[in-house]
């Protein structure tokens, strides 16, 4: 699990592998036919890639997830929060809504997540 890098072809690719796990490398190469017009190479040349990067894995033709969809994501906000605001989450909302105001619903889940975060 060194590498957590994906383009966004991979994870178009990668959402087909994590709503549909545990799936058949023959079913997801024929999934990645009909959603992204691959051919059965490319498919699994760019399984092949991810589970390089220690993403998924590929144990007798049965694809899983090494890392979840959430934990994926949460590790790649928090390394560009870290690379670009040299960590500070508040530096990062500054940026954020200094060109997109947020509407009152996302003020309210914001003051929520900061109240749960408090309650720990």
């Amino acid at each position: 699990m060194s590498d957590y890098q994906m383009g966004v072809i991979e994870s178009r690719f990668a959402d087909i592998i994590w709503e549909n796990e545990p799936i058949s490398s023959t079913e997801l190469s024929k999934r990645c036919e009909e959603k992204l017009s691959w051919k059965k190479s490319t498919a699994y040349t760019v399984l092949k890639r991810l589970c390089d990067k220690g993403i998924f894995q590929n144990n007798k033709g049965i694809v899983t997830s090494v890392i979840s969809r959430q934990n994926f994501y949460s590790l790649q906000s928090e390394k560009f929060v870290e690379e670009t605001f040299n960590g500070s989450l508040p530096a990062f909302l500054a940026a954020f809504t200094a060109r997109k105001n947020l509407t009152l619903e996302e003020v309210e889940q914001l003051r929520r997540l900061v109240a749960e975060y408090e309650e720990k």
